[in-house]
């Protein structure tokens, strides 16, 4: 006779396999325009795994249309399109645009970046005001990188950490110096830094295109406690790009980053459930 606690946890097991079944068909690739819509979370999902095999066109057609409904993930992404010429000719103005309607819509990723970008003056022009004010919303919601970069503004390159001078690089466009030191970094075992550099490989900025290369170094900082790492390994696992489909580890590593207070994650995680329910 099977104990009660064995049974107990094969049910659970079980449970959880016909939950991904279910699931399965709602974040299928063949989603439609009014299913993202219905489920912003879903068309981020679908989005990022398009973007991730370069389908630019296939990943704007989606964030545009979640852009439309004022979604900041969207309208970041879209801008993150503009500023490396990704699909469409690089095109800063449009980036800066995009980048303020998702901090408008109090997306601290778009903050940070801005206030990245303010503070390098290079890609955009120098302006201290600019970048106190958004790396102070992007402190505001929580953002390490925003409150360790707004402790060290005005002071000079040469004073801040190797990370943030990496930061600064990418935020000037030098992507091959930045991916240089983010490897570095990375190799001695900063999370932050193996994340940005498997964002590097992600879009093939300073670095060739490599998704494997990306899979391995996020799944390197998501053992490491970085949440977008573990949201990002969440998708590949989940849409096999990068890594082969594996749903009960994408699921897995969902539910860390969520835990975690990832605000992308935590809707996706919402989403499925309420698929299922």
């Amino acid at each position: 006779m099977t104990p009660w606690p064995a049974l107990a946890s094969a049910l659970r097991r079980l449970a959880a396999c016909v939950l991904a079944l279910a699931a399965a068909g709602v974040w299928a690739q063949d989603s439609t325009r009014g299913d993202w819509l219905r489920n912003p979370a879903m068309g981020n999902y679908k989005a990022y795994a398009e973007f991730k095999m370069a389908h630019y066109a296939a990943a704007r057609e989606v964030w545009q249309t979640l852009a439309e409904i004022g979604n900041g993930d969207a309208l970041f992404n879209l801008g993150i399109l503009a500023e490396d010429g990704l699909g469409e000719s690089r095109n800063m103005g449009k980036a800066e645009a995009l980048y303020a309607s998702a901090a408008a819509a109090e997306n601290f990723k778009a903050q940070y970046r801005l206030g990245l970008l303010y503070f390098a003056g290079t890609q955009l022009p120098r302006d201290s005001d600019m970048a106190r004010l958004y790396l102070t919303q992007a402190a505001v919601h929580g953002d390490k990188d925003a409150q360790d970069m707004l402790a060290r503004l005005g002071q000079a390159a040469t004073d801040l950490t190797p990370f943030q001078q990496a930061e600064l690089l990418s935020g000037s466009g030098q992507h091959l110096q930045a991916a240089a030191l983010y490897r570095s970094l990375a190799e001695a075992g900063d999370a932050r830094a193996q994340t940005r550099l498997a964002w590097a490989y992600e879009a093939g900025r300073g670095v060739e295109q490599d998704l494997p290369e990306a899979a391995r170094r996020f799944e390197l900082a998501a053992q490491a406690g970085n949440a977008e790492a573990q949201y990002a390994l969440a998708v590949m696992l989940h849409t096999g790009r990068g890594r082969a489909v594996d749903r009960e580890r994408s699921a897995q590593w969902l539910d860390k980053a969520a835990a975690q207070g990832h605000p992308a994650a935590q809707a996706a995680q919402a989403s499925g459930r309420a698929v299922t329910e």
